[in-house]
């Protein structure tokens, strides 16, 4: 019996459990999952006799060490700073990591001793990043198996409300960590490459430079640039490529509406209010309006952004009941980014029987034999409730996945790595599409950009 450690027992891991135990008298498993609520191990576990729910303290270093030490593979499903204490007595007791987060500079530094004991620490195995590494490597391979000179590549993805329940003005709900949401984009210019020209959107103005995408069957939607696409020319071996874009995906319009919050400062998470644990919403709102004597704060409000009572921008800012008097924020010591996303998860929060969707595109231009040629690829996975999620099943999937090929000698090389290499996205990403998980590609006229306007 191989004893598999699940460490955090969050909204993805459902999904992950659920797939591990439907394989552990086949692949002779035992799970056990650790979280410092035993209560949620437990209702994970649901008295299947394969699984032990277990309360555990990771800021225990010698109770989290003794349940390492048992693990043949561990698998971390907390929140991404806590990976490193898991990964370093990985290194002391010789087990395998499988985590879906984004490797950081202590995880880096654990590679060589990582390949020194044979040990596989297998990262940004989710879905952004995991699937979206997958898939596009499986392309860009095959590209360059047949000849072909990468041109362009250009990656969305998006975490949304499922069509038939995208019931709001804004056509967003919150799918994962609404604080990510509230924050996105801060902290240093979005970096890219266009045309081989090196592009920059600072903060304050990126959410008024979109780009459109249509995904056949769903419509419309909007991209706006992530943070640094340019790390990914290393990452996937395209130093030399021309053009270079990884953006995250809303339905048309939710940008020049959030852009809103962002001129007013209410997403800034650098500083706290004062009084912001008796504060109303009202109360919020007004704080970063001019003071008036006479007029009333939506009237404040409307001239500020310079917007009329009938336009539809002001409709979705009342949706959000923004200026009511006597909702209280009830946060003390809060930022203006801790209070908005307190506001909005009044809206924003799927109800129960509501289903989300995760949607991705990538565009791949290259050229062979001397002609330009350009690959669209799409896949969109939609959710089956509230503990399958689209989320959860992108998330959760690939980790088990992975986490069962290293157990089974499949995924072998060792070091700090994350699921770029054929030996890893080939087995997982033909597994997924058992799951619905499915890239949809078709072959399309190569544009590139207008060179006047780059």
């Amino acid at each position: 019996m191989r004893e598999i450690l699940i460490i955090g027992a969050g909204k993805s891991t459902g999904v992950l459990v659920d797939y591990l135990l439907k394989k552990s008298e086949k692949h002779q498993l035992q799970l056990v999952i650790a979280d410092k609520n035993l209560q949620s191990a437990q209702s994970l576990a649901a008295d299947h006799p394969k699984a032990l729910p277990l309360e555990l303290d990771i800021f225990n270093p010698s109770q989290r060490q003794q349940q390492i030490e048992k693990a043949d593979l561990v698998i971390s499903m907390l929140p991404a700073r806590f990976h490193i204490e898991v990964a370093r007595d990985c290194i002391s007791f010789k087990k395998h990591l499988v985590t879906a987060s984004y490797v950081s500079p202590e995880m880096e530094e654990l590679h060589q001793q990582a390949v020194e004991n044979g040990l596989v620490f297998m990262n940004e195995i989710g879905v952004d990043p995991g699937v979206d590494h997958m898939s596009a490597m499986q392309v860009i391979d095959r590209i360059r198996a047949n000849g072909g000179h990468m041109l362009s590549f250009e990656s969305f993805t998006g975490g949304l409300v499922a069509p038939e329940d995208d019931n709001n003005l804004w056509n967003y709900k919150f799918t994962w960590n609404p604080r990510n949401v509230v924050v996105a984009g801060q902290g240093g210019a979005a970096k890219f490459i266009q045309e081989g020209k090196y592009k920059y959107i600072p903060y304050h103005r990126l959410f008024r430079r979109t780009e459109f995408l249509d995904v056949e069957g769903y419509g419309r939607f909007e991209a706006l640039a992530n943070r640094n696409s340019l790390k990914y020319r290393e990452v996937y071996g395209l130093q030399d490529i021309l053009t270079l874009y990884r953006g995250t995906m809303r339905r048309v319009g939710f940008s020049k509406a959030w852009n809103i919050f962002v001129q007013l400062g209410m997403t800034d998470d650098t500083y706290h209010l004062e009084g912001s644990e008796d504060m109303s919403y009202r109360d919020f709102v007004n704080s970063f309006l001019p003071y008036s004597p006479t007029d009333s704060v939506e009237l404040k409000m409307r001239h500020e952004l310079k917007i009329d009572q009938d336009d539809f921008m002001w409709l979705k800012l009342e949706e959000l009941d923004l200026f009511n008097p006597n909702k209280k924020i009830g946060i003390r010591n809060a930022t203006p980014a801790q209070m908005l996303q307190k506001i909005l998860e009044d809206s924003w929060t799927l109800r129960p029987g509501e289903k989300d969707m995760i949607v991705m595109y990538h565009k791949f231009g290259y050229e062979l034999n001397g002609e330009n040629k350009q690959i669209d690829s799409t896949m969109v996975c939609l959710g089956d409730g509230q503990l399958q999620t689209a989320m959860a099943k992108t998330v959760g999937l690939p980790v088990g996945i992975a986490a069962l090929k290293i157990l089974d000698g499949k995924i072998s090389t060792p070091g700090v790595q994350i699921p770029i290499s054929k030996e890893v996205y080939q087995p997982i990403l033909e597994e997924l599409e058992t799951f619905g998980v499915r890239f949809r590609e078709s072959e399309t006229e190569y544009l590139g950009y207008n060179k006047l306007s780059l």
